[in-house]
């Protein structure tokens, strides 16, 4: 009877094996911080496969978490991952590679087992694609594009990456990733700077029609692609230039005599007792606040918390009209998002009830709602005019 292998807290491995989480299938230990770092013989490269993932899920992955690196330091960052959503297979350049799991004091899962191997670079095949691209312009494609679909289980992250003073520009030429309505399962999501980080993705992707251009902030970006393990599609090409960054004219001084009418002036975000003391009254219609509205999404209150004059709610949506930034989460097929009700009396939400919600983004991907905001009873019969409104361009 062959014993159950012992996870430990890190290490240093080498050739190919499993690494799993501390203490796995039992649950992870809190406040730890485990490393193990893989050594392949020179000339190889690193091909790690997670076979199972169960972390404390949040959509920026802040708590618990598991990072992949190329190289043992300073490498790139090839992702971090947390939740139960288990990425394609992750390439190292050379031959070594780190993983860094990270827990903190509060819910835990099962952890992580993964499986690791090495490869050589040039025996990429279908599998491998993604890599650095530094020249003036250039190609990225999925792979076996344009003969047949590109393979289930892929994961492909381009880093581009221009001189400083240049912006990257990237178009799609031909584009065919398996359709879902939140891109849930095979997607493309482009990336300020060089890593994944939801705080600064511009994009996520699918479908059959191309994305419009997209420009990046500054002068890098990463383009991952992802495909999971069942239904594929033809894939795309993609082409990208470097591009002069546009410094903004200092010269020209804005006109003083149009004074935009007071109600334009963003109004900072927060809880305060000025704010609370406002009229509670709803201003206009769902088709006057829907372009100045970050999001719009229709949805359930499932949990309702008073914290100081403030309401948090979860939402469990029905369906999503503008997304914005907002941060979504997923178990299963069922989407929830956090929203925070800075009034908590203004708008007054209910649990268990349906309602139409508009509001403005904070910068970590929760919905914020002000008295003046738009936010409505939600009913079978509004569903008509929301997918009117989500189709006209604001």
């Amino acid at each position: 009877l062959a014993s159950r292998p012992v996870f430990t807290c890190g290490g240093n491995i080498t050739d190919s094996g499993v690494i799993g989480s501390q203490g796995y299938p039992g649950v992870y230990p809190p406040n730890t911080k485990c490393v193990w770092k893989i050594t392949v013989p020179q000339g190889k490269v690193v091909v790690l496969s997670f076979r199972f993932i169960d972390l404390e899920s949040d959509n920026l992955c802040r708590y618990d978490y598991v990072d992949v690196y190329s190289g043992h330091v300073n490498g790139q960052r090839l992702g971090r991952f947390c939740g139960t959503f288990k990425p394609g297979a992750l390439v190292s350049t050379g031959n070594k590679m780190l993983l860094q799991m990270m827990s903190d004091a509060n819910t835990a899962g099962s952890g992580f087992l993964a499986v690791f191997s090495a490869a050589h670079p040039h025996e990429r095949g279908d599998r491998y694609c993604g890599g650095r691209l530094d020249k003036p312009a250039g190609t990225f494609k999925t792979p076996n594009w344009p003969e047949k679909d590109y393979p289930a289980g892929v994961t492909c992250s381009w880093h581009i990456v221009a001189p400083k003073n240049q912006i990257i520009e990237v178009k799609f030429e031909k584009f065919d990733v398996e359709r879902d309505n939140y891109c849930r399962y095979d997607h493309v999501s482009i990336f300020n700077g060089a890593e994944i980080n939801d705080a600064k993705r511009i994009g996520k992707y699918c479908g059959d029609s191309p994305p419009a251009p997209v420009l990046s902030d500054g002068n890098q970006l990463l383009i991952q692609f992802l495909s999971d393990l069942s239904l594929t599609a033809d894939g795309f090409i993609g082409h990208y230039k470097f591009r002069p960054k546009k410094f903004p004219p200092t010269t020209t001084v804005a006109p003083t005599t149009t004074a935009a009418p007071a109600t334009t002036r963003p109004i900072p975000l927060k809880y305060s007792v000025a704010l609370c003391q406002q009229k509670c009254k709803r201003r206009g219609t769902l088709e006057s606040n829907y372009c100045s509205s970050n999001f719009v999404i229709t949805g359930t209150v499932i949990t309702a918390v008073m914290r100081g004059g403030s309401m948090y709610a979860t939402v469990s949506i029905i369906n999503v009209y503008k997304e914005g930034n907002l941060a979504i989460q997923q178990a299963g097929k069922t989407m929830s998002t956090k929203i925070v009700i800075l009034c908590k009396k203004c708008p007054f939400v209910r649990r268990g009830l349906n309602y139409v919600f508009t509001g403005q983004v904070d910068e970590d991907g929760r919905g914020k709602i002000a008295p003046h905001h738009f936010v409505m009873a939600f009913k079978t019969k509004n569903q008509k005019g929301l997918n009117v409104l989500k189709n006209k361009q604001c």
